[in-house]
């Protein structure tokens, strides 16, 4: 990437769009520390974290999903998140935990209601006991994403949170990150292909080409743009008018509208 600077606010959605190659993913590593940037800061609540390996960063409020859902098969869903939550409970010491101190009942506890309040968020109660092996691709996804915020990150990266998945549990996925921004207090930043999807949950969107920004601003304004129309959407008539219509939806119904825009590689 080349000179790009951005900033994502409490409780904002910030959508990232550009074709392929242009820098998204990329951004993605330097922001989350799994790539080292030549030049340039990365500040976390007000932190300069851009020494911080991508474990200190998480420590100071940032999560990130993939988009390939890290998860194992054979655990449950109740399972697999009381195991992601259980390396951010630092009380607990091995001698704790060998003699089964009254803080090792503590955190278990808080592990469960924690587990609890996550399945409530995400709207897993029906797959808490399921094994991962046996759930769709979209719920794998809102899976991996409730193991993100476990511990509650104040800044949220999410790569293509729709990809692969059905154009139901893409709906479905919209009113879940908007709860993540709501009831969490977060900052999400998003990378999506599915402009109907980005455009109506994004309080603005950042283009990007070639690894520099293009534009940004409200989402209607981004995807009116000469050069996102030219580089991103290309001259497809169709494509456009999709994406319009997902960028026209009214902010305050945050509901997703069109078809999914078809994707490259």
């Amino acid at each position: 990437v080349d000179d790009v600077s951005f900033e994502a606010a409490e409780r904002e959605i910030v959508g990232v769009i550009g074709p392929n190659g242009a820098g998204k993913t990329t951004l993605f590593d330097l922001v989350s520390g799994f790539t080292s940037a030549s030049t340039g800061r990365v500040e976390l609540n007000g932190r300069d974290v851009s020494s911080e390996p991508p474990s200190r960063r998480a420590v100071h409020g940032l999560g990130r999903s993939f988009q390939d859902a890290r998860l194992f098969p054979d655990m449950t869903v109740r399972e697999t998140l009381s195991v992601a939550l259980e390396r951010w409970y630092r009380n607990r010491s091995a001698l704790a935990a060998a003699v089964r101190l009254p803080s090792v009942f503590d955190d278990e506890e808080r592990t469960a209601l924690r587990v609890d309040e996550l399945i409530e968020l995400m709207q897993l109660g029906q797959y808490r006991h399921s094994f991962v092996r046996e759930l769709s691709t979209g719920t794998r996804r809102v899976v991996d994403l409730a193991c993100q915020v476990a511990h509650r990150p104040t800044v949220i990266l999410l790569d293509e949170p729709s990809s692969g998945i059905a154009q139901r549990e893409v709906e479905a996925l919209s009113p879940v990150l908007m709860r993540l921004r709501d009831e969490m207090g977060a900052a999400l930043v998003v990378i999506e292909h599915d402009m109907p999807l980005i455009s109506s949950i994004s309080d603005r969107l950042i283009a990007l080409d070639q690894g520099r920004i293009v534009t940004t601003g409200p989402p209607a304004d981004v995807l009116a743009h000469p050069e996102v129309v030219r580089s991103y959407l290309g001259t497809d008539a169709a494509a456009l008018a999709r994406s319009t219509v997902g960028a026209s939806t009214e902010p305050d119904s945050r509901t997703t509208t069109g078809e999914r825009t078809n994707r490259e590689g």
